[in-house]
């Protein structure tokens, strides 16, 4: 017996209609008065969402609806935030430049809120605070990465105390992703030749203020069992699937964005993980452009950055020989590339024919701009990485450094923020690299900083997950 669960949403009454806009976009993140909206629509429902406004709203009792939707507090804080996220999305920011000429940034992981479980730790938070802060400086950025089904493990502590895993299934259509859909209405569809299948991958869209994040899917039907599994989680499987995982990223994420209409300028691998794409675009010039491979190679160079983290041999990857020539041909294909001079591309050492390929040496090797993630780094970077160019000394070696840095309204609670906003006025929010502004901090009496620290800490100590 076949069990099929439908998912039955309330109509929701013409003026809160805004709310289903705030719910898809993740600028709800890091604006606390637009996420006390939903909690004041229904605590109850926010609860048992965990957090999710997308699907919260389909929690929501239809009473619940009417009785907002005639509240003149509730309708009047709704229209405040709206009227304050169409400003935000539509109007000026920091970059004034041209925005054709889009940067394409990608990562394996994207950490920006607990509504879309796709990150694990560091490298996804870094990645959704890069997303946060570009919109917020109005930079022409546009996200690429995987939708995994699973995501990561959730954590949890059986009777005994031991830590175990779950693997829960996420349900996209209860999550603040949406598909891309061509004039037609139908799936934005790309596919990728990974060694003897055709694998295809249904493209969903994140919004992020006033960007966008483009994720790749690959539990469709048009799939065999096997291949619906690139996509199932973050960091799982084996060393097959994670270069199929990659394979789909860097090729695959490339042609995402030209299904899309985006052709972009630069590209920037966060981490090793989409060093194929570089790949892919030297194929885009041989093909488009009549270009040699080394012309090729030539024209991308320029346009790639890389941004490397993990300073241990064991956080960057390494395929063994066998596990490149199953996949080497489909890589390289339209590219005229040997066996030799692909592998040249992933060696610390070309003429090691017993070297693994290594992505890490991929990125480097295929970008003019290359950073740590803080001065040290950088120069463990260096030290790390000085075989793949021999015959220059350390200090020229090109890779620099960059250090993280985050984006601030997510990590400050809204105690702090409120606070801060009275105080240091708009400009902190439009303006926060202005020093002048953090002056102002003088202004704050002694008494009213701690009291909300006090605040703060009485809220984590009362906190129940």
């Amino acid at each position: 017996m076949n069990i099929i669960s439908y998912t039955v949403h309330p109509q929701i009454p013409e003026p809160l209609k805004p709310l289903q806009e705030l719910a898809h976009n993740l600028w709800l993140s890091w604006n606390y008065d637009a996420v006390m909206l939903f909690i004041r629509l229904d605590y109850d429902a926010w609860v048992r969402s965990r957090q999710n406004p997308a699907r919260m709203l389909g929690m929501v009792s239809q009473e619940a609806f009417e009785r907002q939707s005639t509240d003149d507090s509730f309708m009047a804080a709704l229209n405040s935030v709206y009227e304050r996220f169409l400003k935000y999305r539509n109007g000026d920011a920091w970059y004034t430049g041209s925005i054709k000429d889009t940067i394409a940034y990608f990562s394996m992981e994207y950490g920006m809120d607990v509504s879309l479980p796709i990150y694990s730790g560091g490298l996804g938070v870094l990645s959704g605070d890069h997303m946060k802060t570009v919109s917020d400086l109005g930079l022409p950025l546009v996200g690429v990465g995987l939708l995994y089904r699973q995501g990561y493990f959730v954590q949890y502590l059986n009777a005994d105390g031991f830590q175990q895993e779950s693997y829960p299934e996420n349900d996209w259509y209860s999550m603040p992703v949406e598909r891309c859909l061509d004039k037609d209405g139908k799936d934005v569809k790309i596919t990728v030749q990974m060694a003897d299948s055709i694998v295809s991958a249904r493209v969903w869209v994140v919004r992020v203020g006033r960007n966008s994040l483009y994720l790749l899917d690959t539990n469709i039907e048009e799939n065999s069992e096997e291949n619906r599994k690139i996509t199932a989680t973050l960091y799982g499987g084996t060393k097959d699937t994670r270069i199929r995982q990659e394979i789909l990223l860097g090729i695959g994420g490339i042609r995402a964005l030209r299904a899309v209409g985006i052709n972009p300028a630069v590209t920037h691998m966060n981490e090793r993980h989409s060093a194929f794409l570089g790949i892919e675009r030297i194929r885009e010039h041989m093909v488009n452009e009549g270009l040699s491979l080394q012309e090729a190679i030539q024209a991308v160079w320029p346009t790639n950055i890389f941004t490397t983290h993990t300073p241990v041999p064991a956080g960057n990857e390494r395929f063994a020989l066998d596990v490149m020539e199953k996949y080497y041909p489909s890589v390289t294909a339209g590219t005229g590339m040997t066996w030799d001079s692909f592998m040249a591309l992933g060696r610390e050492n070309p003429e090691d024919q017993l070297e693994h390929f290594c992505m890490t040496v991929l990125a480097l090797r295929l970008s003019a701009y290359n950073n740590g993630v803080s001065q040290l780094h950088g120069d463990i970077s260096r030290d790390m990485w000085a075989g793949v160019w021999p015959e220059l000394p350390k200090h020229e070696l090109p890779i620099t450094s960059i250090t993280n840095g985050v984006h601030v309204r997510s990590w400050l609670s809204h105690d702090l923020t409120d606070l801060l906003d009275r105080y240091f006025g708009p400009r902190f929010a439009d303006e926060p690299t202005h020093l002048d502004i953090w002056k102002r901090m003088d202004r704050i009496s002694d008494e009213e900083l701690w009291r909300t620290h006090e605040r703060r800490k009485s809220r984590l100590v009362s906190y129940d997950l």
